[in-house]
């Protein structure tokens, strides 16, 4: 067995960073956002990779290198004993932990029997907020590298059975693992930020849709990219990026007034803070998380839980 280890990144910078680091091994960047679209639990197939390539295109006019994604799924993973373990760098987000679980099932599907390791930034000593990866100097990030984490049985039966849930029909099948023990610190608080993405019960607004409606109430706000600097910011535990906020604010043009210098919250956004009115079927944009589309359920605060809407009730 070769001493090799692979590395399974985030995205290109932390790869580039990690090579600069001189970090010994070979580097995968897994370039996917499965926390949002429809997924398929079974993974490097092509129904899959043209059901990611069709929603990329439908919401974000993005066209999928396909050919990049069959040499990462298929080629760069087919000759495992080419390695004497793997590295997860996955961060302390929904965006990453979905894409975590995702490739964790993967490497159970293509029967990779490796050591498997976790490297997840989040709390750092000394910082008052979460950091992701690349925003670690380097003695922190060697830190991490030092200190990854064996995952066990355990912890890859837990994450190929919550990535199999988020591909099928009933999300509240992942409350139970919101209070598991396991080595995912924030894989908690990611599972509770995820069922928070379906609208809310009272307003119909999910709690980022609030989010960047609270941001404008309550700051004096220039323009849509002043809003998404501020929503990048202040999003919690789900790591989203610029395109994906950015069609969030488009979405919620229906709430505010748009100024030469200003963005202010017009009535109807006053109104769905205040819950006066539930806003859920004109926000209808489609969206799907896995296997479940967002404006099929509701989140009902006071039974912490997904209940489907009446209109769709079978």
């Amino acid at each position: 067995m070769s001493e090799k280890t692979l590395h399974i990144t985030n995205g290109g910078n932390l790869s580039k960073y990690l090579n600069e680091l001189e970090i010994v091994g070979e580097k995968i960047t897994w370039q996917e956002m499965l926390c949002e679209g429809p997924t398929k639990e079974t993974i490097h197939t092509d129904e899959h990779i043209e059901l990611r390539r069709a929603f990329f295109n439908d919401f974000y006019n993005v066209d999928l290198d396909l050919e990049q994604i069959d040499y990462v799924l298929n080629k760069q993973l087919s000759n495992p004993e080419r390695y004497s373990e793997i590295v997860l760098w996955f961060e302390y987000d929904l965006f990453c932990h979905i894409n975590m679980i995702a490739v964790i099932s993967l490497l159970q599907q293509k029967k990779i029997d490796l050591p498997l390791y976790l490297v997840c930034s989040g709390r750092v000593s000394g910082s008052k907020t979460l950091k992701g990866l690349p925003e670690l100097n380097s003695e922190q990030l060697l830190n991490h590298y030092r200190d990854k984490v064996l995952l066990n049985e355990t912890d890859v039966d837990l994450a190929t059975t919550v990535w199999g849930i988020y591909c099928g029909k009933d999300h509240n099948l992942l409350k139970p693992f919101i209070v598991q023990s396991s080595s995912f610190k924030y894989l908690s608080n990611c599972l509770k930020a995820h069922l928070e993405r379906f609208p809310d019960s009272i307003s119909g607004l999910n709690i980022l849709e609030r989010n960047i409606l609270e941001i404008i109430r309550d700051n004096t706000i220039k323009s849509k990219h002043h809003l998404l600097g501020y929503a990048l910011n202040y999003q919690g535990y789900y790591g989203f990026g610029d395109m994906q906020l950015e069609r969030i604010i488009d979405m919620l043009n229906m709430f505010y007034t748009e100024a030469e210098d200003s963005l202010t919250l017009n009535r109807s956004g006053h109104e769905a803070l205040l819950g006066q009115y539930n806003f859920s079927n004109q926000l209808d944009n489609n969206m799907t998380f896995g296997g479940v589309k967002k404006h099929d359920f509701y989140f009902n605060k006071q039974l912490n839980k997904l209940v489907k809407k009446v209109t769709n009730v079978n």
